[in-house]
């Protein structure tokens, strides 16, 4: 398939009385047209700005992209104007936001939201954007979409709002959906259908999906390919196959050994990562996950291994990785 986004070596920093956070440092990925892609990590490991910085949605100050290149079908991102970008966002990149409840303007009808966006966009006079949220609406499994869109944001539920914004996300037949967390706010049965109305539309209109989510049992389900990101870097990628069946990077295995799984016995104890995530706003000496790693050696202290390539797509940062392979060999 084609690759439709190309993320290379991106870092971005905000600069705080703290010091400065280097919250996405040095990270490169791609995405292929129709392709649904998962970044996983714990809370603060740069997930979410990592997705901002996409389309230059990070706050300056006191925010900043120090370098690298974002490109969007050949297109360097990082290089356009304000008028290019505001022609790419909505149009051709859209993102659904974490919180659907602060998401969508309160002061505002959803007909107007949606609507606003087409007519700006796709050139429809008031008449054609309202029949065509009527249909948008009515495709996400909103009922009595006609009498919706005169409602205001505060009429509707959550599961209800969020489904709103995956229409305004569709709204423009964009080429590359970001979902932000997109359930987090939501319970669990809600979720599901979420998520499940995301992965539904993705593929019947042939649009390019990424996921950001703490959530593995989301990106096994859902994701073609897994980037997972530890301390702002990248640090293991490949295909959902590989990387929950064969992880080879310890923080992976430690995220799937705290999770609970079904086809394990039921007094089966969980074993949780031991410490904490390191303070982004200090250089980092070494592998940024050595002090909570039971695979450390020596050179883990001084030297910052590399994202290699261990065949297949799979790309593992760990110099302990042919040891961790021959564990899960044995263990199989």
């Amino acid at each position: 398939m084609p690759v439709l986004l190309q993320v290379e070596n991106l870092r971005t920093q905000f600069y705080t009385s703290a010091g400065t956070v280097r919250a996405v440092d040095g990270i490169s990925y791609t995405v292929n047209e129709g392709e649904t892609v998962g970044i996983v990590g714990e809370s603060g490991c740069g997930k979410s700005v990592g997705a901002l910085s996409i389309l230059r949605l990070i706050p300056d100050p006191p925010g900043k992209i120090a370098s690298g290149s974002i490109r969007f079908q050949g297109r360097d991102i990082l290089a356009m104007s304000d008028e290019e970008l505001r022609n790419l966002r909505g149009a051709q990149i859209s993102m659904v936001f974490q919180e659907p409840m602060t998401s969508l303007n309160p002061v505002l009808t959803i007909g107007l939201q949606l609507c606003e966006t087409m007519e700006l966009h796709l050139k429809l006079t008031p008449e054609q954007a309202r029949s065509r949220a009527t249909e948008l609406l009515g495709m996400v499994g909103i009922s009595e979409p006609e009498r919706r869109l005169q409602q205001y944001p505060h009429h509707l539920s959550g599961g209800m709002r969020q489904r709103v914004m995956i229409a305004l996300a569709l709204s423009c037949n964009p080429k590359l959906i970001i979902a932000d967390e997109p359930t987090t706010a939501l319970d669990v049965t809600i979720q599901a259908q979420i998520l499940e109305l995301m992965k539904d539309l993705t593929k019947r209109l042939g649009v390019a999906l990424i996921i950001i989510t703490h959530n593995l049992g989301v990106v096994a389900r859902y994701a073609d390919r897994v980037y997972v990101m530890y301390a702002g870097k990248i640090i293991e990628g490949g295909s959902a196959s590989d990387i929950y069946h064969r992880p080879l990077h310890p923080y992976t295995l430690g995220l799937l050994r705290s999770v609970p799984r079904m086809d394990r016995p039921r007094g089966n104890r969980l074993i949780p990562i031991d410490g904490q995530p390191p303070d982004l706003t200090r250089e980092i000496e070494g592998c940024a996950y050595r002090p909570r790693c039971s695979f450390a050696v020596a050179r883990c202290e001084h030297e910052v291994p590399p994202l290699d390539s261990v065949g297949g797509g799979h790309t593992s940062a760990c110099f302990e990785k042919a040891r961790l392979q021959g564990l899960l060999k044995e263990a199989s």
